[in-house]
């Protein structure tokens, strides 16, 4: 309907009767259809958003009776760092829209789920106490703001508690805490908490209020614990003497414990999961860039089929972002290990896998005094009953809810297995629905992960399983699970992990993706005591610290690198930053041999673990990086079919737009590693590189790891920097020689001036087993 202010009565007689006459024929069927559309007009020409907002008012009248009515649909405004809006439209009204002059697309808001410390002195970033000199953690990153794009934060967490030594908000900061439902930005905010706002519109659009159906707080408090565990990881600041039940006792920390942190709360309770709409994203994305943050951290996306860049949150948030300086970290998403399941796969962005650390938690199982198993849990008391098998208790053996018999099980421990259709979280409600005491859970050897659990939960693998349920055939047996315990550096390190997603790119194959791996898998930080640390409603415990795995976890750990490399090299750009992290990264683990995939027993390729896996300290001082700016993406997008108009929308002001007849090869975007997912014959990549280590003169020699039936050719092999020239350009040529289709396969390019190594991974699939040429040379 339209709301009239006194001055617009003359004009609303004739707006009502518009109205009223076009419910028959279009908001009738318009009113139940509408959805939320976003509306995206590429960069914000006005820095005044006032003005903004009323082109936006201006546009979206073509679709409605009357400027009122268009003024009502409307949920957000994007009027800061690039221009927009989200508004509740129909079909009709959106494809109108689409194909007006000023419009660079418009697509359905879609809600993203969230993709769910000793990590860092894993990585080598320790806290030296003893130590003359300053760690770098310490050394490095109060003048930078990581904004987290999440569920919020808990902010009474002692991590989000500022230090003494923490300096002023540094001056270029323009963002601001609100107040809202049990938050209080008097109290709550501080130098290391500068901003917190909240966004719902999206949200409360697809699901209904937030209070007090979703059990959340309509402010920028958290009740998910996502939002409070990623920013801890992040920057959370140093805190002593920390553990979750006893379990990782040590010092907290994120990455960059002195940066500070401004939270835009997009993602909000649905069932305990965390539910994120991309119109409630979009403005978050908008705010923070207008704010002055450094980096942004954004744990949650979707899986396949993705949607085009600017066609979706992700791809334009991230883009505005770039030209602007700003990073953009995101998760790869949790659907691994099946390939092409990236998300989050812009190349202005960077994409994180997860993977494993060297801490464990092993827990005893010993069955009727003969048989001793060792498992993954967080078990905190003995366990003591009788091991029975899944089939006692549910049909076909399959530990969930529905398959219950409806056999009480006091006193019992449940072998269930991960080959049935449930997976672990029903298995743990059907356990706890028939009252057992334990769980027993055999999964792939490569799966066991140990996780904050509803009921004492042993993970083993499925040969132990088998082992297990032989010897208790016939009867159950008794049976002990020990508490479990905390050991360091027992087992291989990292292994990339069985959940997270993995390539190749859907949305342009010729770009790596994901990026980089980072520790992901029983991550401990900060948690809010009010939630439980188990995604149920029946756990009445209360944590400050808790356990998650995800790649929503390994993404704040690159966050938190990327603050500390922009505070220690402010004039980077974020392709720059993306190059030092990925070609430092390293592909051995802790007994220097090669890195595991889990979910398989295969080594780890760049679809499984990108460039590697992070390298704190030598991201620092990478010795070359390849840069680029957003200028340089404009032949990429030409190629990948927008057009010099659509360019021209986004990108800034005097920034040359043209798109050649003759199109470049994807593959040759300044990116720091080179996949060509189409060899078909010779073909050659231009790649340059500067010299950003401390020595201005150095020389770089290249080595070269030939992809299986590809000869690697470069020009030149040597590359000289020097005070007049720090910048170089290489060439290189990749020869098919096997017949092929359909297939990759991984070398790698390394320059190396003797301290610096600049590693590129090198992913090619030679694509001609229907070439007739005979003239082809065979590698054996």
């Amino acid at each position: 309907m339209c709301f009239f202010h006194r001055e617009t009565m003359a004009s609303s007689f004739q707006c009502f009767w518009g109205l009223f006459f076009s419910l028959s024929i279009y908001f009738i069927q318009a009113t139940p259809t509408s959805n939320v559309y976003i509306v995206y007009l590429g960069l914000n020409q006005s820095h005044d958003p006032l003005l903004t907002s009323k082109h936006h008012h201006q546009l979206l009248s073509n679709v409605f009776e009357c400027e009122e009515a268009a003024k009502q649909s409307i949920l957000y405004h994007y009027k800061h760092s690039f221009s927009g809006f989200a508004a509740k439209l129909n079909e009709n009204q959106a494809n109108i829209l689409a194909k007006m002059e000023g419009v660079v697309s418009v697509f359905r808001s879609r809600t993203m789920k969230l993709h769910t410390t000793r990590s860092w002195d894993f990585m080598g970033l320790t806290l030296d106490e003893s130590s003359e000199v300053t760690p770098l953690q310490l050394a490095y990153g109060d003048d930078i703001v990581v904004g987290v794009l999440d569920s919020g934060v808990w902010p009474e967490s002692k991590s989000f508690q500022e230090e003494s030594c923490l300096g002023p908000i540094p001056s270029c900061w323009k963002g601001k805490c609100v107040k809202g439902e049990m938050f209080d930005p008097k109290r709550d905010c501080n130098r290391k908490l500068i901003g917190a706002q909240y966004y719902h519109k999206g949200f409360e659009e697809e699901f209904g209020p937030v209070n007090p159906r979703t059990f959340d707080y309509k402010s920028p408090r958290d009740f998910v614990g996502h939002g409070t565990h990623t920013a801890s990881t992040a920057v959370g600041s140093v805190v002593k003497n920390v553990s979750s039940f006893g379990f990782g006792q040590g010092t907290a920390r994120g990455g960059a414990p002195r940066t500070r942190l401004a939270v835009y709360k997009v993602c909000w309770n649905e069932g305990l999961e965390g539910i994120c709409s991309e119109a409630d994203i979009m403005a978050g994305f908008d705010n923070a860039l207008h704010d002055g943050v450094h980096v942004i951290s954004a744990s949650f996306g979707g899986g396949p089929p993705l949607r085009p860049f600017f066609k979706s949150q992700a791809g334009i948030g991230s883009f505005h972002a770039m030209q602007l300086g700003v990073s953009v970290v995101f998760s790869a998403g949790n659907d691994g290990p099946a390939p092409s399941s990236v998300g989050n796969v812009a190349p202005w962005s960077i994409c994180v896998a997860a993977s494993t650390i060297d801490r464990s938690f092993p827990t005893k199982i010993l069955l009727d005094k003969t048989i001793s198993v060792m498992g993954e849990g967080f078990v905190t008391k003995k366990v003591k009953g009788k091991l029975a098998p899944a089939r006692t208790f549910f049909r076909d053996g399959n530990c969930s809810p529905e398959n219950s018999r409806n056999k009480t099980a006091e006193g019992m421990v449940i072998l269930c297995f991960s080959n049935t259709p449930s997976d672990i979280g029903y298995a743990e409600v059907a356990v706890v629905n028939i009252g057992a005491s334990g769980l027993i859970y055999a999964l792939p050897v490569t799966d066991q992960i140990a996780e904050t659990d509803i009921i004492p939960t042993v993970r083993i693998n499925q040969n132990q399983g088998t082992k297990l349920r032989q010897y208790i055939d016939s009867a159950p047996k008794p049976v002990v699970i020990s508490p479990s315990k905390t050991t360091i550096g027992k087992s291989p390190a990292p292994t990339i992990a069985h959940f997270s997603s993995r390539g190749p790119n859907t949305v342009s194959s010729d770009i790596l993706k994901p990026d980089i791996s980072a520790p992901g898998a029983s991550i401990m930080a900060a948690w809010p005591p009010v939630t439980p640390p188990a995604p149920s409603s029946s756990d009445k415990r209360s944590v400050n610290w808790n356990f998650l795995s995800g790649t929503s976890m390994a993404c704040p750990h690159v966050t938190g690198v990327v603050a500390l490399i922009k505070s220690a090299h402010p004039d980077w750009s974020p392709a720059a930053i993306k190059s030092a992290i990925m070609t430092t990264a390293y592909n051995r683990d802790s007994t220097h041999d090669s890195i595991l995939a889990g979910g398989s027993r295969k080594v780890a390729d760049p679809f499984d673990i990108g460039a590697g896996h992070l390298n704190p300290l030598k991201a620092m001082d990478p010795g070359l990086v390849y840069d680029m700016q957003a200028s340089d993406y404009i032949a990429y997008l030409c190629d990948i079919g927008y057009t010099r108009e659509q360019i021209k929308a986004i990108v800034l002001p005097g920034t040359h737009v043209s798109c050649s007849k003759e199109d470049q090869s994807i593959s040759n975007l300044n990116y720091p590693s080179i996949t060509v997912s189409n060899l078909q014959s010779t073909v050659t990549i231009k790649r340059t590189v500067r010299n950003v280590g401390p020595k201005k003169t150095a020389v770089y020699f290249v080595s070269i790891v030939n992809p299986c039936g590809v000869k690697v050719s470069i020009w030149p092999r040597i590359l000289f920097f020097s005070c007049f020239k720090e910048e170089h350009t290489y060439y290189v040529t990749l020869k098919p020689q096997k017949k092929s289709q359909g297939r990759y396969d991984f070398g790698e390019i390394v320059w190396t001036d003797g301290f610096h190594y600049v590693r590129s991974p090198l992913v090619v699939s030679v694509n001609n087993a229907g070439d007739s040429d005979d003239s082809l040379s065979y590698s054996i």
